[in-house]
């Protein structure tokens, strides 16, 4: 299943979903092993070290010096890895209200942390965006 590419489909039809937890951005130095009872969301190896998406929990309780607590949002189309623009315009929404956003894409879909104290708004800004595109 490749997914779909029409920017006013994939617009007009996400389905946002904000998660419960708070998530936070960690990382590790590269040598280092993920701490046993750590259940990473994401992993990535970058030159500087290892970064982890955890709980922002999971993060307190070991200790794991962290930065930018923020929400989950799950876009709810399944997009193409080759769809043109669909982040670009979501990411340019909510940069239009000074909102910063770590976008994530998956297989499946594609995955936005918001600041967490600005989840709400988000969802709202997202939800036009749907409406806006909607046939």
């Amino acid at each position: 299943m490749p997914g779909e590419t029409n920017l006013q489909k994939l617009l007009g039809s996400m389905s946002p979903e904000l998660l419960p937890d708070v998530f936070v951005f960690v990382t590790l130095p590269q040598e280092a092993a993920i701490p046993d009872g750590v259940a990473p969301l994401m992993t990535f190896r970058e030159r500087e070290g290892l970064t982890l998406i955890v709980r922002e929990s999971e993060a307190r309780a070991f200790e794991l010096p962290f930065a930018f607590p923020s929400r989950m949002i799950t876009l709810n189309v399944h997009s193409s890895l080759e769809a043109v623009g669909f982040l670009a315009v979501i990411t340019t929404r909510l940069a239009a209200a000074g909102m910063g956003v770590n976008p994530i894409s998956a297989y499946f879909h594609d995955h936005l942390f918001v600041p967490s104290e600005r989840a709400d708004e988000a969802m709202q800004l997202l939800l036009r965006l749907v409406d806006d595109n909607r046939k």
